[in-house]
């Protein structure tokens, strides 16, 4: 095969990782207001898909250099080490989706990205600082996120302490309309950067690592659209996890819930931070239900989601590692 059929087989499996990881995190986007009933499935995935499609003309590609050049060394970096990534990333996934379970796509191809660099250099493969940065995503965003919701709520409940329960929720049906919306645009504007980090670097190294480490628009569209794509097809398992098993949600909870993960997914974008959006949406959903009271959230729930983060990057890794071992008869 030669050079350049292998590029472009690998930009496939990186649109295909993409498209699962709009699958996978679909529920982030619409858990909420599915759950709260002020959009039908059908309707709230075709609403999510669209937000996440245009969220590449809010947001710079501050997260796609950071994974592109920022955890593994550009210098290191070959056909091999990203079917590796992308192979241990993707069967996390599918395997995490087929079993229900809300972990973290993003940090599965940062797990992949180590592993197979691992598995190639040892530790001189790997950039630290984008690698730790990432890693206190994982700590810092769901905790953003939990804070910012129980604020939220906070806030709304003193406001409207004296309005009419009913008028309330009218009022929050048509709010969670734009928290929806501005959660899906920083679902898109994150998530997606992460592929295009990954094409980018590929080209990068098949170009003979000359000029500037740049993102070509076809790679932000085709990106973009792969999750527009993914997303459209919902991940109804794992929405019934997000929406329903954390905590029992109103309108003006889902709005909470919404607005902190946007808030913090905006941020994080802005710095070029690769966080999770199921970390990000969960700390959100269980802040709105501890403002409650704390026994409204099912800790156990949480307990094994927490869990999934942690054993995400690890295991993902492992399975790159593997991947990037037995594919050597295949590339050159």
């Amino acid at each position: 095969m030669s050079a350049e059929t292998i590029l472009w087989l690998l930009v496939a499996v990186a649109l295909a990782f993409d498209f699962l990881n709009g699958l996978h995190d679909a529920a982030n986007s619409i858990a909420t207001i599915v759950s709260t009933r002020v959009l039908k499935p059908s309707y709230a995935v075709a609403w999510a898909a669209a937000f996440n499609f245009i969220a590449f003309l809010f947001f710079g590609l501050h997260v796609a250099k950071t994974v592109g050049a920022g955890i593994v060394s550009v210098d290191l970096v070959t056909d091999r080490l990203i079917f590796g990534a992308l192979g241990g990333a993707i069967v996390w996934n599918v395997v995490t989706w087929m079993a229900g379970i809300p972990s973290s796509s993003s940090h599965a191809l940062v797990g992949g990205l180590v592993g197979a660099g691992l598995a190639k250099a040892g530790l001189k493969a790997i950039v630290w600082d984008g690698v730790l940065k990432t890693a206190a995503g994982i700590v810092v965003s769901p905790a953003f996120g939990f804070a910012m919701a129980l604020l939220l709520v906070l806030i709304v409940t003193w406001i409207f302490v004296r309005s009419r329960p009913n008028a309330v929720d009218r009022l929050f049906r048509r709010l969670q309309f734009v928290s929806a919306s501005l959660y899906s645009l920083g679902h898109g504007g994150n998530d997606a950067q992460k592929t295009m980090g990954i094409i980018a670097v590929l080209l990068y190294a098949h170009a003979g690592r000359h000029g500037a480490f740049t993102v070509p628009l076809w790679v932000v569209l085709s990106c973009q659209a792969a999750m527009a794509l993914g997303t459209l097809f919902g991940g109804w398992r794992i929405v019934h996890t997000m929406g329903s098993k954390i905590t029992r949600l109103s309108p003006m909870q889902g709005f909470c819930a919404e607005t902190a993960g946007a808030i913090t997914l905006f941020t994080a974008t802005y710095l070029g931070v690769p966080v999770s959006t199921t970390h990000t949406i969960t700390g959100a959903i269980v802040g709105v239900g501890a403002a409650r009271r704390t026994s409204a959230v099912r800790w156990g729930v949480a307990r094994s989601i927490v869990v999934a983060w942690i054993i995400t990057m690890p295991l993902a890794g492992l399975i790159a590692a593997g991947l990037y071992v037995i594919s050597a008869p295949v590339f050159p």
